[in-house]
């Protein structure tokens, strides 16, 4: 699809019985009927999809993260235990072990006394309300495309230098905006989807390396120690 600037691309199975495709797909070929698309006879038109994520955030064995209180457990977590995949199952370990592990922690620390920040009330009186807002959904789905398209299965130090080159613009955007309108839930999560992005793709930048399900062209090669890129608060600039 990349090679090509496809859509999509066709997965025929036409040449088995039409028995044979009912009896063992029966589900997706129901769904594909309802598309018009008659798998018996006709080609599926197939696309990569993203359901998962590859950790991210470093806990201990509690879920614990580097800021007191925020915990991290699931696919979103770094705990070492999956390697560089994530496959069928893994999930298990993250929703039974690590999540016991956590509220277990958190029960036993839940009555500690701890010390909360002192933070000033929310001053919005030198913003305004935005007439503008077609400009976060369009910078959504602007994010969206690009790291689907430069940040996807299979990257190029090219892609990954377009990727950074937007999402720095898009970064800069929202600062603006931020800075000038009102605040709404949807602008929060665009900020933070692009810092998601962002630390993404600092951290594929810096594997010289195909490793797991980080694929590049331009490093096809596995090192022969196994190495991890890690962010920190140090070398962000925030």
């Amino acid at each position: 699809m990349k090679r090509l600037g496809s859509d999509c691309l066709f997965l025929d199975i036409s040449h088995k019985p039409e028995s044979f495709i009912k009896e063992h797909f029966p589900t997706i070929y129901e769904r594909c009927l309802s598309y018009g698309i008659d798998i018996t006879r006709q080609p599926i038109p197939v696309v990569p999809a993203a359901h998962y994520t590859c950790g991210g955030i470093m806990t201990d064995k509690h879920g614990c993260t580097d800021i007191e209180g925020l915990y991290a457990v699931g696919e979103t977590a770094f705990t070492g235990l999956h390697g560089a995949n994530r496959l069928a199952s893994n999930s298990l370990l993250e929703c039974i072990v690590y999540a016991s592990s956590a509220a277990r922690h958190i029960s036993e620390h839940l009555n500690t006394d701890s010390v909360i920040p002192d933070v000033p009330g929310w001053d919005e009186s030198q913003v305004t309300d935005s007439d503008e807002d077609v400009i976060i959904a369009h910078n959504w789905d602007e994010l969206r495309r690009f790291m689907w398209d430069y940040v996807g299965i299979v990257r190029t130090d090219k892609r990954l230098q377009r990727a950074k080159h937007r999402v720095d613009l898009l970064q800069q955007e929202i600062t603006d905006y931020y800075s000038n309108y009102k605040i709404s839930r949807d602008l929060l999560e665009l900020r933070n989807l692009a810092v998601v992005a962002d630390l993404i793709i600092r951290c594929a930048m810096l594997r010289k390396e195909s490793r797991g399900l980080h694929y590049t062209l331009d490093y096809p090669d596995t090192h022969a120690e196994p190495r991890d890129s890690i962010l920190t608060p140090i070398n962000y600039d925030w």
